[in-house]
Order: C-alpha cells, then structure tokens, then sequence
C-alpha cells in the first residue's frame, strides 16, 4: 500500500479548485448562496466573499447582500462554478428590489398554503 504524500491530498480534494472562484451554493433549506470560495475544511464548511443570497420568485429575482458568510457543510447540496464571462440568468428575468421579492415570496406561500389546505379538507374524497 502506498501512501499519498499531502499536496496529493490537497489536490484530489475536490473544492480546491472551486478556491477563489465565484460559486453558486444551493443549501438544504433551498437557498442559493453566491459569492467566492475563500476557504473550506474536510467537512465542506465553507467561507463566501461578497456572497449574496440569491432570492427567485416566478421572473423576478433580487439578490440580498450578505457580506463574509460562513456555510456548515452539511447544509450544502450542490456546489458549483459561475462563468462570470456569461450572464447568470436569462433575459426574461427582472431584478427586484428587496420589498418587492419579500412581498412575492409571502404571496407565493400563501398561495401553496391554501393549495396544501384545500387537499386536507378533500381527503375524505378518494380520487385514486
């Protein structure tokens, strides 16, 4: 057995080359984080520069700045690399301000909600 010697661990880490790179983070709670990967440990905790939390409600987006924001890694689900040549987001979306994203987002639950209310009442009906 032979042992790897440690710039060979650092290398077959996978985020090393994610360092210093614009990311787009999706955690568990179903947040999209962006910002550039300063640094990370075994556990993919990471450290974002300049992220922001990237708020999308139908075709309206708004992204709220977060500054230097820390991330545990078990609430990431996916990690990857912004070509910060192209643009992020098709043409079709509209960037908001934060009340406005707020208020979209308020409508867009209540609007689940009473999806999620009227089945509980209609359970009784068997439509299988």
């Amino acid at each position: 057995m032979s042992w790897a010697a440690p710039e060979d661990i650092y290398l077959s880490t996978s985020l090393a080359s994610y360092l210093d790179r614009k990311l787009l983070v999706l955690l568990r709670d179903g947040r999209k984080l962006l910002g550039i990967l300063r640094s990370f440990d075994q556990f993919a905790n990471a450290v974002l520069e300049g992220a922001c939390d990237r708020v999308i409600v139908g075709d309206s987006y708004c992204d709220i700045p977060l500054g230097l924001y820390v991330i545990r890694g078990e609430n990431v689900v996916l990690i990857g690399e912004l070509d910060v040549e192209k643009d992020e987001l098709p043409p079709h979306m509209k960037q908001v301000s934060v009340k406005e994203i707020r208020r979209a987002q308020k409508a867009e639950r209540e609007a689940t909600d009473l999806k999620g209310s009227m089945r509980k009442r209609m359970e009784f009906l068997d439509f299988d």
